[in-house]
């Protein structure tokens, strides 16, 4: 529970038609196992205790009394159980009965939630028995205890004051305003479904659909228990398919018709906090007709079952990865080219290394004259060797600036640094931070000048980690007319330079995709600092440290604000 980390679990026991004492059994059994594997929040199927399929003997006062003595029953065995578990049972409440989820935590029963949408179409029956919920919220008498009872009730943790858990029942989330989007805006930041949704062909992808949409829409965690076979005794089928998403994103799925188990996961409501805070469609208060129930878990930490991605940056998956690379490219090239159009220029300078994000910069600037039917001499790369450059970094630049049809220019800056250092009184056998920032000014002063002869844009070629550690020469550097890579982080810059050289050869264009992959191959360096034996002598990651661990921390600061 630390940091927002929770582990939450939903569960298909199993049942017997109009047995509350069996299926209490199996409700039991089913919550010490969650329990014993760290589970805190619990969801189990629609109707559970009664089962689904009981048809006209919901009518039957003996299986409501059964169902509340369950309930009971289930509360007492599990007070000694660390979570709060939502089980379904039908309630008959005035002259009313409803289809029902209650809540239940450390051998209480906090409240009890009736189904707001009753389908009564297709195989759907249900409004034969089963009234919807009422529009306010009040107090009734169950299982020996009074309890709230209402649709709008937000069960909210005490020692976790992100972790606030709404239920809603089967229907309701399949309409067109799933009433859980008015609890998302009141603060849950967990919504639970207990459901009997039968199996037909495609409906357990249309599931993943809805709950990956809901969640993300909502900025919740979505808990979705879905009854089993054991539910099938009539003329529908049921798969026990249940899901936990987050935000968009399927966490953990019991494919249909899978062996019985716990399906659990942990969630991040911390982060969910977060997201909601960037956006203004959650309301600061609770809405007029919404109840908040306290109830206590023990904080403890959270062990991740499922270790975070270590390049969250970039997809995993080899296609997901390629198509996200297209994207990216597609995306700089076009914002590229629009700002070329928009300013009038008849073309862009950038400073060539032979390094990675110079390469990406000119791959993105190619891309885009291109897309607008431009010359591609219009773009100028300029190579600026000094006394850092290795010769394999300045033979990569000038080959790939040729194989592409840029205008190429070589600007030997040599010269005009020691004139400098001669200048300022520097020593040229000092290697600091001024022997380092002159080079870097001297070639922002070339391409800026370049630039300004004829009105074209310098594109700046710094990735979102060097801007985010300050890795750049301030006045050097750092400034452009647009940085096309300014939003890349440097893990992600190797893979779309990889995709590009994967790209070239499968065009047949062998040549380009060599030298790329001789980029890729080459260490990261500003080549600031004069080489050894001809090799790069200043390695960028031996200074600040390894990319891949900057860019995870950066990835969750920037993207989730931790």
């Amino acid at each position: 529970m630390k940091d927002g980390f929770l582990r939450v679990g939903v569960a298909t026991p199993a049942v017997t038609v109009a047995n509350p004492e069996s299926n209490a059994d199996s409700c039991i059994v089913c919550a010490r196992a969650a329990a014993a594997d760290g589970v805190r929040v619990l969801v189990l199927p629609e109707l559970t205790l009664s089962s689904y399929g009981c048809s006209d003997l919901f009518f039957q006062k003996t299986l409501l009394t059964g169902c509340e003595a369950a309930l009971a029953r289930f509360a007492r065995e599990t007070r000694d159980l660390d979570l709060i578990t939502f089980i379904g049972l039908p309630v008959r409440a005035g002259n009313r009965l409803y289809n029902c989820a209650a809540a239940v935590s450390r051998g209480e029963i906090l409240g009890v939630v009736p189904k707001t949408h009753i389908p009564n179409y297709n195989e759907f029956y249900e409004a034969r028995h089963f009234a919807p919920a009422p529009d306010s919220t009040r107090d009734v008498s169950l299982a020996g205890t009074v309890v709230p009872f209402g649709s709008k009730l937000i069960f909210a943790c005490c020692e976790m004051p992100t972790l606030k858990i709404a239920c809603e029942i089967c229907e309701d989330l399949w309409v067109s305003v799933p009433p859980s989007c008015a609890h998302a805006a009141a603060g849950a930041t967990v919504i639970v479904n207990l459901s009997a949704s039968d199996e037909l062909v495609g409906k357990a992808d249309y599931r993943r659909t809805l709950l990956t949409a809901h969640s993300a829409r909502n900025q919740c965690a979505y808990l979705y228990a879905n009854a089993g076979r054991d539910e099938s005794g009539n003329d529908c089928v049921y798969s026990a398919h249940s899901l936990i998403a987050e935000n968009g994103n399927i966490l953990a799925e019991r494919a249909p018709f899978a062996p019985d188990e716990i399906t659990a996961c942990e969630i991040d409501t911390d982060r969910l906090s977060g997201e909601r805070a960037h956006v203004h469609s959650y309301l600061p208060d609770l809405p007029e007709g919404y109840r908040e129930i306290p109830f206590s878990l023990t904080p403890c930490e959270t062990p991740l079952r499922t270790p975070p991605c270590r390049t969250p940056f970039v997809p995993e998956d080899q296609p997901g990865r390629s198509a996200r690379c297209a994207l990216i490219l597609n995306i700089q090239a076009t914002a590229l080219a629009g700002r070329i159009q928009r300013a009038h220029a008849p073309g862009c300078v950038i400073g060539v290394s032979g390094g990675l994000d110079s390469t990406l910069s000119l791959l993105v600037a190619v891309r885009a004259f291109d897309q607008i039917g431009r010359d591609r001499r219009a773009v100028t790369g300029i190579t600026m060797p000094c006394f850092g450059t290795t010769a394999r970094t300045r033979s990569n630049a000038e080959k790939l600036m040729d194989a592409l049809g840029v205008t190429a220019r070589v600007v030997d800056i040599k010269a005009a640094v020691a004139q400098h250092f001669s200048d300022i009184g520097h020593d040229p056998d000092q290697h600091d931070v001024v022997y380092e920032n002159a080079q870097a000014r001297e070639r922002t002063q070339i391409l800026m000048d370049v630039a300004n002869a004829d009105g074209s844009l310098v594109i700046g070629t710094g990735d979102l980690s060097e801007l985010a550690l300050g890795w750049a020469t301030y006045n050097g550097d750092h400034m452009s007319m647009y940085a096309t890579n300014a939003s890349v982080p440097k893990t992600l810059v190797r893979y779309l330079v990889s995709h590009e050289a994967d790209r070239f050869e499968a065009e047949g264009q062998g040549k380009i995709a060599a030298l790329l992959r001789d980029v890729l191959a080459t260490p990261v360096s500003p080549e600031l600092l004069p080489p050894k034996d001809g090799e790069i002598a200043q390695c960028t990651e031996g200074i600040v440290g390894p990319y891949e661990l900057h860019d995870f921390f950066l990835y969750y600061t920037v993207r989730h604000g931790f």
